[in-house]
């Protein structure tokens, strides 16, 4: 199994703004506010250069689901000011996660752990994800907030 075949065989394309390549698999149906009862997501990110899913926030909790390949490292920023790393993958004994829920609000950020190649994971949110309710993360303003995480906070950052 390589990333190449999985971007094949999911027809992955990248994902706007985040980083990261992703298929959406799942809508659910309307509701009247626009946003759809819920989605799920499947994704892609390796260990290359610039290949990380930046720091963004959501309206809605969202669970993240691993699948396949190396460990996912998920960096938490609370709206209360604190932080926290989650790591996703098969080692459940040894305290990683196979699924994990950000709650709403929490700016969230992941890149493949140190020493991994790649990780195939899901996203799923109810209600659904729009791109609307996606807020992009200015690493300064989120640097200053949370002075601690201020070097992982730059390495998962985009303009």
């Amino acid at each position: 199994m390589t990333p190449e075949a999985l971007v094949a065989h999911y027809r992955l394309e990248p994902i706007p703004e985040e980083g990261g390549l992703f298929r959406r698999t799942w809508a659910g149906p309307e509701r009247p506010d626009g946003r759809p009862e819920g989605t799920a997501i499947v994704a892609l990110l390796t260990s290359r250069p610039g290949d990380f899913s930046a720091l963004h926030r959501l309206p809605s909790d969202e669970t993240w689901h691993f699948y396949l390949g190396d460990p996912l490292e998920l960096l938490l920023l609370s709206p209360d000011g604190t932080s926290r790393t989650v790591l996703l993958g098969p080692d459940v004994l040894g305290g990683q996660h196979v699924q994990f829920t950000v709650p709403a609000r929490a700016w969230m950020g992941a890149r493949v752990a140190a020493d991994g190649a790649w990780a195939l994971f899901g996203c799923t949110m109810a209600p659904g994800f729009t791109y609307e309710g996606y807020e992009h993360g200015d690493g300064a303003e989120l640097a200053a907030h949370y002075p601690a995480e201020a070097a992982r906070i730059t390495a998962l950052s985009r303009p």
